[in-house]
């Protein structure tokens, strides 16, 4: 590997760690939800998508389908709809849609995705339904642990500029390092040339 090479490597690595985590992070803090919920066939299931205060006014939907680019929408916002089954609520001052499901069959069993609409990309967070053949009626999954409150997502937005800034500066101590030695490398035949004269 040439000397480029290695400082592209040094150049490339943080950057995309940089990206990877700003992406991974920003979503889970903007958008959560259980990662999963079982019902039992003929029973309901209620699942809360918990989002940032700044996607009050944006429409929020329930999405069908294993991958999220071609899921389709099963029931959305602005006002609190039924579809068939299938019924969303919004509380805008909680911060948190409901989307309830009822008279649940085995061909419901699958992946779906809270989603909020916003211009650019769409924040949405996954959610797998399992239905059982159990006599349970209802089963609400929504463990407060691993949903993020307002306080915890607000937290976020100064952490992620501190981690931000770190990995900014990391980059660019590694990148002059990386100049650094492909500078020194390429004046030691310079000297150990004048050297021999």
């Amino acid at each position: 590997m040439t000397t480029s090479g290695i400082t592209l490597g040094f150049f490339y690595a943080p950057a995309l760690c940089l990206l990877w985590l700003t992406k991974h992070a920003m979503g889970s803090a903007l958008l959560s939800a259980p990662g999963s919920v079982t019902a039992a066939d003929g029973g309901s299931v209620t699942v809360l998508c918990q989002y940032d205060q700044q996607f009050r006014e944006n429409t929020k939907y329930w999405c069908k389908g294993i991958i999220y680019e071609f899921c389709s929408i099963v029931v959305k916002t602005p006002r609190t709809r039924e579809n068939n089954r299938s019924s969303i609520r919004d509380d805008k001052e909680a911060g948190v849609f409901t989307v309830t499901m009822t008279s649940l069959r085995k061909s419901d069993q699958d992946t779906y995705w809270c989603v909020v609409a916003r211009h650019g990309k769409n924040v949405y967070t996954k959610v797998t339904l399992r239905v059982s053949p159990a006599v349970i009626t209802t089963t609400i999954n929504t463990p407060t642990s691993s949903s993020p409150t307002q306080d915890e997502i607000r937290w976020w937005a100064p952490l992620r500029w501190i981690l931000f800034i770190s990995m900014l500066c990391c980059l660019v101590t590694t990148h002059v390092i990386a100049w650094r030695i492909k500078t020194s490398r390429k004046l030691q035949p310079h000297h150990q040339f004048q050297h021999q004269n």
